[in-house]
């Protein structure tokens, strides 16, 4: 148990906790980065929202059916404060059937501040539309 407290010593720890548990279909290790909070949701890219453990977790073990998901997390961006941290990431993932050809995610993790360490209370994933070479300017409309 204190490997899992010092892994969550920060939310970048936790953050990288959780990458590495999906890159080697590791639920176990997945699920123990979730706050203990009942209403923690999880959202994959096209769709439904997921709340609580029950549901976060049969999404992850179906999708862990076909392997781990290596992502590569770039562009992060991060706001915090002393019990809340959001990190907006854009993922890069290659898919299994094409190495060539990237998939890119616009994610935000949102985690909170626990006596356990930093945990997992919002995992939001949407397919970025067009391929992400750099940001988006402050005055375009995205919606």
């Amino acid at each position: 148990m204190a490997k899992v407290r010092k892994l969550l010593g920060t939310a970048e720890d936790t953050e990288a906790a959780f990458y590495d548990a999906i890159g080697r279909a590791d639920i176990d290790a997945l699920m123990v980065l979730w706050a203990d909070e009942e209403d923690i949701v999880c959202i994959h890219p096209g769709a439904s929202r997921l709340i609580g453990h029950a549901a976060i977790r049969a999404s992850w073990e179906a999708i862990f059916e076909r392997g781990g998901v290596h992502i590569r997390p770039r562009q992060l961006r991060i706001t915090q404060n002393m019990m809340t941290a959001v990190h907006n990431i854009i993922e890069e993932i290659n898919q299994a059937d094409n190495a060539h050809q990237e998939i890119h995610i616009v994610t935000t993790n949102v985690y909170l501040k626990t006596p356990q360490g930093w945990r997992i209370a919002v995992h939001h994933a949407s397919v970025a539309p067009g391929v992400m070479h750099g940001e988006q300017s402050a005055g375009a409309t995205l919606h």
